[in-house]
């Protein structure tokens, strides 16, 4: 069981629980609102920052959905087993979105790709960066009250939205000012790439070890 199993009634675990999944809904129609404006600016206008901008949408949008699953059985709410579950599950998603990050971004570095940004994608960067920062917020403060490291890693992936949707614009406007930084774009994507790859093993090693010693403890649903 969790730790919040013992610090937490029983009507408290489960109020926080349906918060959880408001948030996740929330976050799902949110982010996939943003990736098809995203993937819509990049068919229209060949933008390739558009396009890591939507990849990255969509991955929030999995997180999510496996952030549902892992709240959608009321009495699992404080279940290690199934939070252990979604955890591997989470961070198998990291490692493959973070080797396309990584691909894309040195993709577009070795054609020189320069940064440019239109009026539809730099809505679509503002938006994207506040609303994946307020998420990530409630994100962080539902995951530490339910002690759940599923929602802290949901938090963390839409706070990467929200750098890489500010990261666009900054990147433009350094080179509105500077031409010769123009691989400010692509560097920003590598390091984003190699930090969420960083996160993706940090939490294999340390949760699929659980997976194995809980699975003998809980009955899984």
């Amino acid at each position: 069981m969790l730790e919040s199993s013992t610090r937490l009634k029983p009507h408290e675990a489960q109020n926080y629980r349906k918060k959880a999944l408001w948030v996740s809904w929330f976050s799902i129609i949110v982010t996939l609102a943003l990736a098809v404006a995203a993937f819509t600016v990049s068919v229209m206008r060949y933008s390739a920052s558009a396009f890591g901008f939507a990849f990255d949408a969509i991955l929030d949008v999995l997180s999510s959905a496996i952030v549902l699953w892992r709240y959608s059985n009321a009495a699992a709410v404080h279940s290690a087993h199934r939070e252990y579950i979604a955890c591997v599950i989470l961070g198998v998603i990291f490692l493959l979105s973070s080797i396309c990050i990584v691909v894309k971004a040195i993709h577009d570095l070795s054609t020189r790709l320069l940064p440019e940004v239109d009026d539809f994608l730099f809505s679509v960067s503002i938006l994207s960066g506040i609303l994946c920062s307020i998420l990530a917020v409630l994100k962080f403060m539902l995951g530490k009250v339910l002690t759940s490291r599923a929602l802290i890693t949901d938090g963390f992936n839409s706070l990467v939205g929200g750098v890489m949707g500010f990261s666009i614009l900054l990147s433009a406007e350094v080179f509105k000012h500077d031409s010769a930084v123009w691989y400010l774009d692509g560097s920003i994507g590598v390091l984003i790439g190699l930090t969420i790859f960083a996160y993706g093993v940090k939490l294999l090693i340390d949760m699929v070890p659980r997976v194995r010693q809980t699975r003998h403890y809980e009955m899984f649903e």
